[in-house]
């Protein structure tokens, strides 16, 4: 509406968000070439924003958590955050090495498809998707299928992490990046030399225009007691007053309005972080906990109901192949016994058939032995025919003495034919035993598979802009909050020990493939400050 202040167009975001953490927000807009945000306490129509209609506001993170597990609360908050850093890392406005770029984006996959089946991401799942920045891209001799092998193998890894944790531990890597939440401002110091102001949650930072990985100087929002600006000269005052003031100058006092928005915004969520929270962000966290404890509940509830439905499947699966296998030998019996029978009627045949050589083998030995005793018994009246009646009788002996011989040699064969005959019933009535067994055995499992039960199918605000020109922070307990910080950092560090010995694994892997010529300025930057072993944070304490 057009009496509506900026307060109430934000409000009206963060309520359609369902949003509660609106201190980290902000509404961004572009006029001549420089970035602005929304004044909450000024009217929408008021602001110098584009004459143009429709007027377009950015809904983006205006400040950044120091650390995001502990600081972002809502599960939306998280999301937004993500998204943002995501897209910042792919444009290239936050510098992300690449070993690291794999890493995230295995999270980033993660958190879109849920968990890694091979069954359903196969090779090409990714082809789409746009998860390396392009500099990572083009500085390794590697096809899109070797990058999406090295994210995949990752990716697989992530197994059971929900949307939520998975893009939090994308935010977790990507905070320690040297220009996340950072940002950057043209300046000129004292004799006109060209520097680069960054203001982030820990602090204010010098640059050189070449180098935004590494700060010359670093003031951490503990140790600096006052920041103003007069027209376009920005002055900041330490808290030791043996250390000289900085001053520098920037290009217009637009800027410099903007720089002091941020000072003041991220100096009060600095002094806020380490305060005890308020009732508002007590309330959000024991709810927090109460909704992670209930999807992980959830989770834990679906994960047993799959790994049921999984068994079930399994069994059913052993059921059908038992059944098969049973099926396959039940027909190789028949198939056995129908042979069996085959041969059965063949060996019977042959044995009629020999018996029946047999019967007339003997037919003609005793018809032989007629025509010898008849020979015997015809007289014959001379030598001449008595000789050669002699030498009949010989050969009708030889004759049926080969009959007999022939005949007993056939009655052997036909007790042989026999004798398998028998055994070939023996086999066929083994082969019909086995059969009938089979096929009890099939009936049970039938019965057992069909009465298997049914699986059930569903399983399953703060006013953070001032118009005034100074701006002067307390100085009780600096020293202690000091001491805290680096204590905080310590444990941290330790915790990522592991991930950054997967980095370096991944990074040795790659090396080989790298186009050294290829390599850009803040690719040089970084592998100097890794070969130093300079972190993010090392590196601002030894600067400070």
């Amino acid at each position: 509406q057009v009496k509506w202040k900026g307060k109430d167009l934000f409000d009206l975001v963060c309520r359609t968000l369902g949003l509660r953490e609106t201190w980290f927000f902000g509404l961004q807009y572009t006029i001549k070439d420089t970035v602005a945000w929304l004044k909450m306490d000024k009217k929408v129509l008021d602001h110098d924003v584009p004459t143009e209609e429709p007027v377009t506001f950015h809904f983006l993170a205006k400040f950044y958590p120091e650390n995001a597990e502990e600081e972002l609360v809502q599960e939306i908050t998280q999301h937004l955050f993500f998204l943002q850093v995501k897209k910042q890392i792919l444009d290239e406005k936050i510098y992300c090495p690449p070993e690291a770029s794999v890493l995230l984006a295995s999270y980033a996959v993660q958190a879109k498809y849920g968990d890694y089946d091979p069954n359903v991401h196969k090779r090409g799942f990714l082809a789409q998707e746009e998860l390396l920045p392009k500099r990572v891209i083009n500085l390794y001799q590697m096809t899109p299928e070797m990058w999406e092998e090295r994210i995949t193998a990752w990716y697989a890894e992530h197994r059971g992490r929900a949307r939520d944790e998975a893009e939090m531990e994308y935010l977790k890597i990507a905070q320690d990046l040297e220009m996340y939440g950072v940002n950057y401002f043209a300046i000129r110091n004292k004799k006109g030399t060209e520097l680069l102001l960054g203001v982030d949650a820990l602090g204010l930072h010098i640059y050189d225009p070449d180098n935004r990985l590494t700060p010359k100087i670093s003031f951490p929002w503990n140790e600096i007691r006052n920041i103003s600006y007069s027209d376009k000269e920005f002055t900041i005052k330490p808290l030791d007053k043996k250390i000289d003031v900085f001053k520098f100058n920037s290009s217009k006092l637009r800027v410099n309005k903007l720089i002091l928005q941020l000072c003041i915004g991220n100096h009060d969520l600095f002094m806020r972080r380490r305060k005890a929270d308020s009732l508002e962000v007590q309330q959000m966290k024991a709810q927090a906990r109460e909704e992670k404890a209930r999807k992980q509940m959830e989770r834990q509830r679906l994960a047993r109901e799959k790994q049921m439905r999984e068994e079930a499947e399994r069994t059913r699966d052993e059921l059908e192949r038992r059944l098969m296998q049973l099926k396959e030998e039940a027909t190789m019996a028949n198939e056995a016994l129908m042979r069996s029978e085959e041969t059965a009627d063949l060996l019977a045949e042959k044995a009629q058939i020999t018996e029946e050589e047999a019967k007339l083998l003997a037919q003609k030995a005793a018809e032989a032995e007629q025509e010898m005793q008849r020979i015997k018994a015809t007289a014959i009246r001379t030598e001449e025919e008595k000789r050669l009646m002699e030498q009949k009788v010989l050969e009708a002996e030889m004759l049926a003495l080969k009959m007999a011989e022939e005949s007993e040699r056939r009655a052997k064969e036909a007790d042989q034919l026999k004798q398998d005959l028998q055994e070939a019933r023996e086999s066929e009535r083994r082969a019909k035993q086995k059969l009938l067994e089979i096929t009890s055995k099939s009936s049970y499992t039938q019965s057992m598979n069909s009465g298997t039960t049914a699986l059930p199918t569903d399983l399953p605000s703060f006013n953070l802009i001032s118009e005034s020109l100074s701006f002067d922070f307390k100085d009780t307990d600096m020293k202690r909050l000091s001491m805290e910080i680096e204590k905080e950092k310590v444990e941290y560090m330790e915790k990522s020990k592991h991930l950054q010995e997967q980095l370096n694994e991944l990074k040795t892997e790659i090396e080989a493939l790298k186009l050294k010529e290829r390599e850009t300025a803040l690719d040089i930057l970084h592998n100097e400050n890794a070969s130093r072993g300079n972190s993010k944070h090392n590196t601002i304490k030894k600067v400070s």
